[in-house]
């Protein structure tokens, strides 16, 4: 059972600074909880139902798991309907990120807000097998609560960076190509492409931030079928960047 003082550690882990501040964050649900124990990241506490428990007793023999209440849960969860497990787990100890040793296609988001996004777009990567994420630092934390449910596990197996990114991008050779996703640019699904880059989408409200216009080398988007039509302004941040790694992948 989980004493007053981890509740209420574990309640404060819903915010960021305070996730930085113990470097701990949480985790819920069997897909995620899971997925993270098979995984390099270190677990601090698991907290499950009887009923959890039993199911998964045969992956859980070198873990130690602490049996809870609904009402517990409850206490710790931030989710409506709490789920039958939640995990805490140590904030990643990632190593450097190295411009020069872009050998595959990585993502660049600039200030994604929508923890919702981020997660879809973390889970989006993991299945098109793209493993380190760059993000500015106004991007939504990736360790939130609900850019951790979102991504379903993806969690533990893409990195997740917060960079300058001009920095970055102004660091990278030469040969690597910057693709960055406009309403208005070359169709994506008709330029040539290499088989590394750096595939850029910007926010749900204002796109591509103007600062990183002059390191992009290819300004793509995907094409509309309602030209001259009422419809669509634009895609949402998640959906757009799926159909970009399919079209980079394929």
């Amino acid at each position: 059972m989980p004493t007053k003082a981890q509740i209420k550690l574990i309640k404060s882990l819903h915010l960021k600074k305070f996730r930085n501040e113990y470097n701990l964050f949480v985790a819920e649900g069997s897909t995620n909880v899971l997925d993270l124990l098979n995984s390099p990241f270190r677990l601090q506490w698991l907290f499950a139902r009887e009923s959890w428990i039993e199911k998964f007793d045969e992956r859980l023999q070198d873990v130690n798991v602490q049996q809870v209440s609904g009402k517990e849960m409850e206490m710790m969860s931030s989710l409506k309907s709490p789920s039958e497990v939640l995990a805490v787990f140590k904030l990643p100890e990632l190593p450097d990120f190295n411009p020069n040793a872009i050998d595959d296609y990585v993502l660049a988001l600039d200030s994604i807000k929508d923890p919702g996004n981020l997660g879809t777009i973390i889970r989006t990567a993991d299945w098109f097998g793209i493993k380190n994420i760059i993000c500015t630092r106004e991007t939504v934390d990736a360790y939130n609560p609900k850019v951790v449910q979102a991504t379903m596990g993806s969690l533990a197996r893409v990195q997740i960076y917060y960079l300058d990114l001009e920095k970055v991008l102004s660091e990278i050779p030469t040969n690597i190509d910057v693709y960055g996703a406009y309403l208005h640019g070359d169709p994506v699904n008709s330029i040539e492409k290499q088989d590394k880059g750096i595939i850029l989408i910007g926010s749900e409200a204002h796109g591509i931030s103007k600062d990183y216009l002059s390191l992009i080398t290819h300004k793509v988007t995907i094409p509309t079928f309602t030209k001259g039509k009422s419809g669509a302004e634009s895609l949402n941040a998640a959906v757009a960047t799926a159909i970009l790694c399919y079209e980079f992948r394929r």
